[in-house]
């Protein structure tokens, strides 16, 4: 199962209206279960660098089904993942990285947001990832 154009621009609608509700410029991006761009906003002003980041926040969270802060978590100094964030040409392991899933609990894709802190981050990816289910 993949997500939908229709659910992809539910998730970035939801995820345009957090970041307005949090008074933050977002880079917002949707990729399929195959990681492949589905949509994708740029907020006026938001950071050029973060149109990057935010892309591969996304993939990241699909590559290895969890979320970027997770795996942020397990590639630190001394933990089982160190040095991951060097391969697939570059990957992000700090929060912003959510899985989408349908109703029935299956990955069809994940977002990645960035352009503020990475709590917002996340909390804007969540938001976008919770308007599918």
């Amino acid at each position: 199962m993949n997500i939908t154009l229709e659910q992809a621009q539910k998730v970035i609608n939801a995820s345009l209206e957090k970041s307005k509700e949090l008074g933050v410029k977002m880079n917002i991006a949707v990729v399929d279960g195959g990681t492949n761009l589905v949509a994708f906003a740029k907020m006026d002003d938001a950071w050029l660098g973060s149109i990057d980041i935010a892309q591969k926040k996304a993939r990241t969270a699909r590559f290895f089904n969890m979320n970027t802060g997770e795996i942020g978590k397990l590639s630190q100094p001394g933990q089982p993942l160190y040095n991951i964030e060097h391969s697939n040409n570059g990957l992000i392991t700090f929060p912003g990285g959510v899985l989408i899933k349908d109703n029935s609990g299956n990955i069809i894709g994940a977002v990645g947001v960035s352009g503020s802190t990475v709590e917002d981050d996340h909390e804007v990816a969540t938001a976008g990832a919770e308007a599918v289910s």
